[in-house]
């Protein structure tokens, strides 16, 4: 069974960068092949790992919604949607990317999306790691991926409102009852001291899962719109990252 790994956070919380570096990450250690989903309607992870995404989800849905009446005759729509959703998966030798899109429009998309829900499933399960990015709401995930999630990491700057954003994330995750195996906080950003943050956080109930340092080499990468893969291997973010996913392998045996 694959172990999903899903990040969410406001944007701004480098929350997709994040994801990246752990697809780097797992690349790294061998756990491939990975399959990595944007399921942020502001979708950039396909740059922060290098891929250039075939088309969305989103554009599938749409389509087939406009378009459903021009279906090849005596070919059931369940065909019809795999065979659309497979030629949206970006290949690559170590990963496979996924773009979800915007959300839905006016109309019921509840018969497609309830199709696309069970080839995504079934997808999933051909990668021992799946890593998802996020937006803070989840929207996607819930309808179009999986109710489980092995590992949710809920991603904060270093702020008290950041912290505090997390906690209402994970607020959202609980209403729309996931099935999440287990969730931490991850303070990303952050500087060598984080104890002003210690009562917030305590106060949040979160558990503080990771913290990641941060970085002026990770951030011109960014802003140059370079993939993570350009990243120099001693870089202090990408050792702690490496860290982090050694503990998330750790716990998916």
């Amino acid at each position: 069974m694959s172990h999903i790994i899903a990040m969410a956070g406001k944007g701004g919380t480098g929350k997709t960068t994040l994801a990246a570096l752990i697809i780097r990450q797992l690349v790294a250690q061998g756990r491939r092949p990975i399959l990595a989903i944007d399921a942020d309607a502001n979708d950039n992870l396909a740059e922060g790992i290098g891929l250039d995404k075939q088309g969305t989800i989103a554009e599938l849905t749409d389509n087939y919604f406009k378009n459903r009446q021009t279906a090849p005759a005596g070919l059931p729509k369940e065909a019809v949607i795999e065979m659309q959703l497979n030629a949206l998966i970006t290949e690559s030798k170590d990963i496979d990317l996924l773009v979800m899109g915007h959300p839905e429009g006016a109309g019921c998309y509840c018969s497609v999306n309830n199709i696309l829900k069970a080839h995504m499933e079934q997808l999933v399960d051909n990668y021992p790691f799946v890593v998802v990015d996020n937006e803070a709401g989840m929207e996607h995930i819930s309808r179009r991926t999986s109710r489980r999630i092995d590992t949710l990491l809920l991603v904060a700057e270093y702020s008290q409102k950041s912290v505090k954003a997390a906690a209402r994330i994970r607020e959202v995750a609980q209403g729309l009852k996931l099935d999440v195996r287990k969730m931490g906080l991850i303070i990303n950003r952050a500087p060598a001291d984080i104890s002003p943050l210690n009562d917030i956080i305590e106060a949040s109930g979160l558990d503080l899962f990771y913290v990641i340092p941060a970085s002026n080499v990770v951030a011109e990468n960014d802003a140059l719109g370079k993939s993570v893969f350009e990243l120099p291997d001693d870089d202090p973010v990408v050792s702690a990252v490496a860290e982090l996913v050694e503990k998330l392998a750790k716990e998916a045996k």
